[in-house]
């Protein structure tokens, strides 16, 4: 099988393997659903590792979206030319973006706001710098988790355009609440979201200003917002891919790249033990919080940090120390959850990435 390894003995458990081969597979894909390589900002809060940038700088992506400080240091360390930061930027971590943005010059850097407050914050920060600041504005279409609706957000726009020290860059959305499996109901539901946010670059434009990118969705949404050449599409799942989205979002066709393994270290009561807890993969999802690949899972007895308990068909088929593989149903959070991941070329683990952008830089 294609997630099998050979030399078995090397891997400790429990832990996360990924395929490169697949990832580049994966990497080619997205390209070819944007169209045009330059149209890409993937989101990197799903793999949080070094080489993974570098190899998508190798295949022509140049634009990155962030979602930690951290995250961002990784990118520009690795190769990055634009960077976007998608989270409210507040307290100390204001002084940070600008004195990180500093050392260099060369990369573009850019953030979202969705308030006065921020912009304030933000504009005084930069004066007393003595920077300009690309800004995005971060809109709500109706995940209502941050963002300013965009019936409301051109006294945003002006308050930006006016400053000295913040440059209006254009508009971003991350628009998470549409999950249709069906592909046209999807289309449907992003097409209303959406005549709100061009009836404001409409507005916008009218005024003189350049609304110069429209930064937009995630990965359910990826394949709709391809369908529009003037927006910028942000998918982070499917450099990894995961058993969640192969459920939910069948027509995107990606390849599973990230495999969880783990081992039987125990049989009570019949039932098989594995060292897969909370701490080895995401677990705010609702069982089967894992997709298992060479074998048949019952019911979950018991789940907590370091133990997941099944009840299998035959308890007998499991060896004490026997190497399982599974797919997790949430990738990103599984990655955040774990210091290095190992890399499996052919069937062999020949060596080990750091997740670096899972540490904080403070």
């Amino acid at each position: 099988m294609w997630y099998s390894v050979t030399n078995e003995s090397s891997v400790f458990t429990p832990s996360v393997l990924l395929y490169p081969d697949r990832i580049e597979e994966n990497i080619r894909r997205m390209i070819a659903m944007a169209g045009d390589v330059n149209r890409l900002r993937p989101h990197v809060k799903t793999h949080k590792i070094p080489e993974l940038i570098q190899l998508q700088v190798g295949m022509g992506i140049r634009k990155f979206k962030c979602a930690t400080l951290s995250e961002v240091k990784m990118v520009a360390e690795n190769g990055g030319e634009d960077i976007l930061l998608a989270y409210p930027l507040l307290g100390p971590a204001i002084a940070w973006f600008l004195e990180f943005t500093d050392r260099f010059p060369g990369i573009t850097f850019a953030i979202t706001i969705d308030s006065l407050a921020a912009a304030h914050m933000l504009d005084t920060a930069a004066f007393q710098k003595g920077q300009t600041v690309r800004v995005f504005i971060d809109l709500d279409t109706g995940m209502h988790r941050t963002g300013i609706i965009p019936g409301s957000a051109e006294i945003l726009v002006d308050y930006i355009h006016s400053s000295e020290n913040l440059h209006f860059a254009g508009f971003h959305f991350y628009d998470g609440h549409v999950h249709e499996i069906d592909l046209a109901e999807r289309k449907a539901h992003i097409d209303r979201d959406f005549e709100s946010v061009a009836q404001l670059v409409k507005n916008v434009n009218e005024k003189g200003i350049e609304v110069q990118e429209i930064a937009c969705g995630g990965t359910p949404t990826f394949p709709i917002h391809a369908q529009y050449p003037e927006r910028t599409l942000c998918p982070g799942t499917p450099i990894l891919w995961d058993a969640g989205y192969t459920e939910t979002i069948p027509d995107l066709d990606f390849l599973p790249a990230a495999v969880i393994a783990g081992r039987v270290i125990s049989k009570p009561h019949g039932n098989v033990c594995f060292d897969l807890g909370y701490k080895a993969f995401a677990s705010e999802m609702p069982h089967p919080r894992l997709q298992f690949l060479n074998f048949e899972p019952g019911e979950v007895v018991n789940h907590s940090e370091e133990h997941l308990v099944v009840t299998p068909d035959r308890e007998e088929d499991f060896e004490i120390g026997e190497l399982v593989y599974a797919l997790p149903k949430h990738v990103c959070p599984t990655m955040a959850l774990h210091e290095k991941v190992y890399v499996v070329n052919s069937h062999q683990v020949t060596g080990t990435w750091d997740v670096t952008a899972r540490k904080r830089i403070y």
